[in-house]
């Protein structure tokens, strides 16, 4: 035991002391706060690029409602389709909507011309706009008038209520579906970034020959344990010491603007697209809606696990192979099981409590990312406890493999390895 401290000693002292590990512990929150600045400001400040459209009207129908929007401003004009269009270029306007002759029951033939392709945001936007026109004429073909259909119209916001042991508390959905999306990138990112760093650890060691010199003091598993415990405790450090400072510079930047989280969504007649400040402190509530101790817990908690098993499944790797261009072939198959896992995140977190999401959430390869994205909906103590427990017991059981396959490759050079060859490893007595 006292050898495996001295190897996870050395793993860490040397890595904390990098520049690089300083500079992107202190980098990172900096940032990230600053990413999130950046994006309040965008959304809640900026009008964004105005979009100036041009509209020839032969429908018949008369569609002259189009009203302006935030991002689109649209100008009615006389004339001919084919002069608009060549004065589309020289022109100041960015696009030419045209409307033909148009049966209501099948509005088909309407063109938007354009120097560029038109972001789908202006199509579809454009496209309701015309929708809610043509329902329009349609309602007022049968007799529906504009203004029995504005008393028809109602508007419900839910207030979502999360039922815990500890009695009932307001959530928000927005904030939910962050939390998951975050909670699993960052921990695809740690699991793939630490494992990674064994892998490399574990190869330059054997290319350098430095490994045949620590195998004289200390046995193979011993080193390989140290040197993952090491990677773990340094990822540790950096994520406690990131929350730390994001937390401090959110709370700094809450102290400077001087917000006040319950003013966001309690004054009247005030739209959040003109009030920046307001829009800014309803992103301070969804942070004080978040139980920030419990998500961190429970990151840790999968972190270490998952980190645990895949660094295993890396350093087997490392031991096999003589350089980082071999490894290749045999890394991609330990990574399939993270980018299957990103991929399915998004069936995930529209339905937590599906099959897919549990069994996926109980697989140990993948649990620590599908686990994260379900979390935050609400998932029963006992899956949490059971999903722990089996990724504990892959890891117990993938470092065990890892440590057969280690004991030999470590010592290995020059030798073409196959899968066949690290079975043989796998089975080979001491």
């Amino acid at each position: 035991m006292n050898k495996i401290l001295l190897v996870l000693q050395r793993e860490y002292l040397t890595r904390v002391r990098k520049k690089s590990f300083i500079i992107m512990t202190f980098l990172t929150p900096i940032l990230f706060t600053g990413l999130i600045g950046a994006m309040l400001w965008i959304t809640f400040t900026e009008e964004g690029d105005q979009k100036f459209i041009g509209v020839i009207d032969d429908s018949g129908l008369g569609i002259n409602k189009l009203k302006d929007t935030k991002g689109i401003n649209f100008t009615y004009l006389d004339g001919e389709l084919e002069e608009a269009k060549s004065n589309l270029i020289s022109g100041r306007r960015d696009a030419l909507l045209y409307i033909p002759k148009l049966d209501v029951d099948d509005p088909q033939g309407v063109q938007l011309f354009s120097e560029t392709n038109p972001h789908f945001n202006v199509t579809g936007e454009i496209e309701r706009l015309l929708e809610q026109e043509i329902e329009r004429i349609k309602m007022t073909r049968a007799g529906i008038t504009e203004e029995m259909l504005e008393e028809l119209k109602s508007n419900i916001e839910l207030d979502t209520i999360s039922i815990t042991s500890e009695g009932e508390r307001t959530s928000n959905d927005n904030t939910t579906w962050i939390t998951a999306y975050v909670s699993s990138l960052l921990i695809y990112f740690f699991l793939f970034l630490y494992g990674v760093q064994v892998m490399k650890g574990v190869i330059e060691e054997k290319y350098n020959r430095i490994v045949e010199v620590i195998i004289s003091s200390v046995k193979p598993f011993q080193l390989m344990m140290g040197k993952i415990l090491g990677i773990a405790a340094v990822g540790l450090t950096q994520f406690l010491l990131w929350v730390v400072l994001t937390s401090s510079l959110l709370s700094a930047a809450k102290l400077i603007f001087d917000v006040d989280p319950t003013e966001a969504v309690t004054q009247p007649g005030l739209p959040t697209a003109e009030a920046p400040d307001m829009a800014s402190s309803g992103f301070w509530e969804i942070l004080n809606s978040i139980d920030f101790p419990f998500v961190i817990g429970i990151f840790v908690v999968y972190f270490l696990a998952g980190y645990f098993l895949y660094a295993a499944l890396f350093a087997l790797v490392g031991s096999a192979m003589d350089s980082d261009a071999d490894s290749q072939q045999f890394m991609f198959p330990i990574t399939i099981p993270l980018i299957i896992s990103i991929v399915a995140l998004g069936i995930v977190i529209q339905d937590p409590d599906g099959s897919i999401a549990f069994w996926m959430s109980m697989i140990p390869l993948s649990s620590p990312v599908i686990m994260l994205g379900r979390i935050p909906f609400g998932v029963e103590t006992w899956e949490i406890l059971l999903s722990i427990t089996l990724l504990f017991a892959g890891f117990l059981f993938t470092t065990w493999v890892a440590g057969r396959i280690y004991r030999v490759g470590i010592l290995m050079h020059g030798s073409k390895v196959s899968y066949k060859t690290l079975v043989k490893w796998f089975f080979q007595k001491n």
